[in-house]
Formats: C-alpha cells, sequence, structure tokens
C-alpha cells in the first residue's frame, strides 16, 4: 500500500480478541486517521449508525452477535458500505455467505499482510471511483472482480483459468471490444494463442454466462454488452 494517511475515509474494526484488536488498529493507523474499533458486533452497530464509516473489517466469531449476522443487518440497508470479513474458517457456506454479502474479501486467519493490503485498496479504488466489485451480468447471475467467483441462480461457477482470465479482461473492457492481440497478450501471455484455442475458451465460456452477453466482431474482438 502506498505510504499515505488517508484522512477522508472513515473505517470501522471489529474484533473480540482485545490483543488482535489493538494489533489491528495499530496496522491501520498507518494509513487512517479516521479509526473506531469495537469489541462486539452490538458495539459496532451503535458505532455503525453514529459514524457511517466507509469500510468495516470484522471478524466472523464473535459474542451475542457473530460477523455474518451483523453484516446481513448493516446490508438491509446499506449496500455500498465495504466491508472485509477475517475467519479462522473456509469453509464453503461462508465463502457463499460473503458473496451473497456483497463482501470486497473474505480473509482466512492468520491473515496474510499483503491480501489484507490488497483488499484494503481494493476498498479505496471503489469508494474514490464510487464503483463496486460485484457486477450484474443478468437478474441472478454476478461476478466478483476481486474475489473471482461467478454465481448463477444461486450457486457458485467453476471457471478454468482462462475462462476466468478472459471473463475479468473483458468486464474491465466492458462496453467496447477487446483486440484478439489484447486477448493473446493477457489471457495467453505465457504461450501463443491459436483461433482454435480462443474459441474453445469463448464457447466454454458462453455456456456458463447468460444468453448473448459476449459478443463478437469478425476481425476485431469480443466484447461484453453490459
Amino acid at each position: 500500500m502506498q505510504n499515505k494517511i488517508n484522512e477522508k475515509i472513515k473505517i470501522l474494526y471489529v474484533e473480540d480478541d482485545e490483543i488482535a484488536r489493538e494489533n489491528g488498529v495499530e496496522y491501520l493507523e498507518n494509513y487512517f486517521t479516521r479509526i473506531f474499533e469495537a469489541g462486539d458486533a452490538l458495539q459496532a452497530l451503535k458505532i455503525y449508525s453514529q459514524e457511517e464509516p466507509d469500510i468495516i473489517i470484522t471478524d466472523i466469531q464473535m459474542p451475542k452477535l457473530n460477523g455474518i449476522e451483523f453484516i446481513k443487518k448493516i446490508r438491509e440497508k446499506d449496500k455500498k458500505t465495504q466491508i472485509i470479513i477475517l475467519t479462522a474458517f473456509s469453509h464453503k457456506d461462508y465463502l457463499f455467505q460473503a458473496i451473497e454479502l456483497q463482501l470486497v474479501k473474505y480473509l482466512t486467519k492468520p491473515i496474510k499482510e499483503k491480501e489484507l493490503e490488497e483488499a484494503i485498496l481494493s476498498c479505496i479504488y471503489t469508494i474514490e471511483n464510487d464503483c463496486s466489485n460485484i457486477i450484474s451480468l443478468s437478474a441472478d447471475s454476478t461476478f466478483d472482480m476481486y474475489n473471482k467467483t461467478l454465481v448463477s441462480s444461486n450457486e457458485i461457477v467453476k471457471l478454468r483459468t482462462k475462462e476466468l482470465d478472459l471473463l475479468t479482461l473483458l468486464l474491465k473492457n466492458k462496453n467496447r471490444y477487446v483486440s484478439y492481440e489484447e486477448i493473446e497478450n493477457i489471457v495467453w501471455y505465457e504461450s501463443a494463442m491459436s483461433k482454435d484455442a480462443l474459441k474453445t475458451v469463448i464457447k466454454n465460456l458462453k455456456s456458463k454466462l447468460p444468453k448473448d452477453l459476449i459478443l463478437n466482431l469478425s476481425g476485431t474482438g469480443y466484447k461484453i454488452d453490459a
């Protein structure tokens, strides 16, 4: 992260372990001045209603009210606050709930500083550019740009590496045609791209996405019309 203290963004750190909370706040002080802390979710809800933080970092296992229930209460009326969840669990059910609740990142303990740094950077970028990492592809289909997760009809859809890289590239450049050369440079960066290989990836990706989402302009490239 850039060594620059942000004086505008308000951040709320929720952790019931006092030592872990102190360490977390100390880390955040390197980058933010407006930091609020809570030892449980009920206290955090009070702070949230008073201060309206831009970013929330919360543990999942807490007394009185767990992190998931805490976030659900926030999401009932607030879809914009950036939320990062910390947990000792990596169970699929938790991951799916994280996607449903539009979290920026679901980080498994012990937290790696680089992962937390990237998540916070993503939050800052979203706030400053008024955008979201969750992109709606249809009424029942979304793609999480940060966590690289496709959800369709409440199911997580598995994507192969090149399908994932291509979808991410097209979404980053949606509503314009991405040239074959760009696709080769980014998706096939380690090897040459053949027409047949590209067609196969496109065919497989289309089968997992809403109909007619990916468009082709012969001799030019592909785009997502969203």
